[in-house]
């Protein structure tokens, strides 16, 4: 019996890293799911299109599978897909879980204008009927265990299709969805529009994860209270404050967490370019650390300083010097 004055436990919320073109790649997955918070990241998406791809293609974006499709600390990466053409969709997912992907994503949010022109992304909204068809075929492609999920916006030019979209996603056996909260007309404009997800839960009968302006613990508690989800799919937000996983996960357990300072963010960076060196060609190792900085400032006000030290760098030994703390012999090398 249920003790009536007995509060249950409050479970933290599932969170997900998002994937970001061209930033959240396999180093930085690394490093974002080593401090924790999260369940699972999704790789930047991987463009169907003519053919089925080769191995190599999987790999590059999704180095993982040759780890058993984990990080380093051991948190599943799904892999993303994004294309017009179901059965090319269905085969190419077919071969991305015989690599060992954990779980096949699919892209109907992308607002990239040129992925749009050439009928990827968000354009798909327009067309719930094909988003229905590829979700049904790469469902039937990848074996049972292997979850299928999908991201999606609230419609294309306005959300006037959200209940035709959900309408066509409702009948397919996905894991789970995310939605970002906005059409792709709005973009990243804030606000999104969390009350939107709420309908969202009552149409599928799968779970929804909620997606759009979550920067700080407040706001996945206010997300939460507005749309009922329980899972948050985590983007810019994690980028400018690098612990926004280990903070929610512990905001959700009532507890206050360690605060993640200016000198743990430095040190990110500096292991971050040594990662970039290592793995790509080191002439390419600088740009997306002043990238990240520019993410940075947003949360740490010693990030725009350092940027502004460094944004003219351009040799990856100058950089790590920079990183260091060590400007002038940076300047002088």
């Amino acid at each position: 019996m249920i003790d009536p004055g007995h509060t249950p436990q409050r479970l933290p919320p599932r969170l997900i890293l998002a994937p970001m073109e061209g930033v959240v790649d396999a180093v930085m997955r690394e490093q974002l799911t080593a401090i924790g918070g999260y369940e699972r990241c999704v790789t930047e998406f991987v463009r169907v299109s003519q053919t089925v791809l080769p191995k190599r293609v999987f790999f590059r974006y999704a180095p993982e599978l040759r780890q058993g499709g984990l990080t380093p600390s051991g948190t599943p990466v799904y892999l993303q897909l994004l294309g017009s053409d179901p059965e090319l969709m269905a085969a190419n997912a077919a071969r991305a879980a015989a690599l060992g992907a954990p779980g096949i994503d699919l892209n109907f949010g992308c607002p990239a204008k040129t992925v749009n022109r050439s009928q990827g992304g968000a354009v798909l909204l327009r067309s719930p009927q094909l988003i229905r068809s590829i979700c049904e075929q790469v469902r039937d492609s990848v074996p049972e265990h292997t979850p299928v999920t999908a991201k999606i916006r609230l419609g294309y030019d306005s959300d006037e299709q959200f209940e035709e979209i959900l309408g066509a996603l409702s009948g397919v056996a996905l894991s789970e969805i995310t939605i970002h909260a906005r059409t792709k007309r709005q973009g990243y404009r804030p606000p999104a529009h969390w009350h939107q997800l709420r309908k969202a839960r009552l149409a599928l009968p799968y779970p929804v994860i909620a997606n759009g302006e979550l920067w700080t613990p407040a706001d996945v508690a206010r997300c939460a209270e507005i749309s009922g989800c329980d899972a948050f799919m985590l983007a810019r937000g994690a980028l400018c404050r690098p612990d926004l996983g280990a903070a929610i996960a512990a905001a959700g357990r009532d507890e206050a967490g360690p605060t993640f300072s200016w000198s743990e963010a430095q040190q990110l960076l500096v292991m971050f370019l040594a990662r970039n060196r290592a793995l790509y060609d080191p002439r390419y190792a600088v740009n997306p650390v002043k990238q990240w900085l520019v993410y940075l400032k947003v949360y740490y006000p010693q990030a725009a300083a350092l940027f502004s030290e460094v944004k003219r760098i351009t040799d990856p030994d100058d950089m790590a010097l920079a990183l260091q703390g060590h400007p002038r012999l940076a300047s002088a090398a």
